[in-house]
């Protein structure tokens, strides 16, 4: 069992009590009111809120650091100093349909050494207000769930592996190009889902409830703490030409190494 670190802390601590407000709206989901800020892209008074109360609280317990934020973009905080990288909703299309499959995502990204942009995401937290679930993970420290050691998957047969995926909507992504990965991935494995919750999906993929995971056109809060996850549970994350960043946003891949290197190569021949 792995004690919480102070750093933890506050990020479980800041997670779960923005999740007790979404929990809330969740349950007032008719009553809510929603604007389009893009075509199938929605933003409820419910994600503003907890991302505003999750600002104030790691404002408070990190004064000096800086925020990469879904809705209020970036906020710079001492040079010197670490970031967060946090969607207060993520899967905010689930959530406004009555969907109970989201999360709250942060990370904690470290400045390189000597300056020059942003280096390894140092912490993670996964936080299922409705399922009361925080997955974690600190780097060289492992990914748990709560107490309990995360590892991924130990499959080894595309066949008998669970990939999910995320799709493209109205406005974003390439449906040719998902279309052709699906095509050489598909017929190969055991099935595929998509859950609309890429940092979900990812802590799923460190705890081996999903043996893989593959999707293109997200975003840095979407993958930032999801991939430190999958990182200390033993698994990797790279984009689609194999390259392996602290945080992926654009394309990525994520598996044990097995399956990992087996999906790439299914990737790759479907994109020639």
């Amino acid at each position: 069992m792995a004690a919480l670190s102070g750093l933890i802390r506050v990020m479980e601590k800041a997670a779960r009590k923005a999740g007790g407000r979404l929990r809330r709206d969740f349950g007032e989901i008719e009553h809510l009111q929603v604007s389009r800020k893009g075509p199938a892209d929605f933003v409820s008074k419910a994600d503003i809120r907890a991302e505003r109360t999750l600002y104030d609280e790691l404002k408070q317990a990190r004064p000096d650091w800086g925020f990469v934020l879904e809705e209020a973009g970036t906020i710079e905080g001492a040079p010197d100093q670490p970031r967060w990288i946090i969607d207060p909703l993520d899967g905010t299309s689930n959530f406004l349909h009555g969907i109970p499959h989201f999360a709250i995502s942060i990370a904690a990204q470290e400045p390189k050494l000597g300056g020059g942009g942003w280096g390894d995401v140092t912490a993670a937290v996964v936080y299922q207000p409705i399922t009361d679930e925080t997955f974690w993970a600190e780097k060289s420290r492992g990914a748990w769930l709560h107490d309990g050691r995360l590892r991924v998957s130990s499959r080894r047969n595309l066949s008998d592996a669970l990939i999910a995926t995320g799709m493209p909507f109205q406005g974003v992504g390439n449906f040719d190009e998902w279309s052709r990965i699906y095509g050489a991935i598909g017929p190969n494995v055991a099935g595929i889902r998509r859950f609309g919750a890429a940092s979900l999906d990812l802590a799923w993929v460190a705890a081996g409830r999903f043996d893989g995971f593959w999707e293109s056109c997200l975003s840095p809060w979407d993958t930032a703490a999801g991939g430190l996850l999958v990182r200390e549970a033993g698994g990797f994350m790279t984009d689609y030409r194999g390259r392996s960043k602290p945080v992926h946003d654009e394309q990525i891949l994520a598996a044990n190494d097995a399956l990992h290197s087996k999906l790439h190569k299914l990737l790759v021949s479907a994109l020639k």
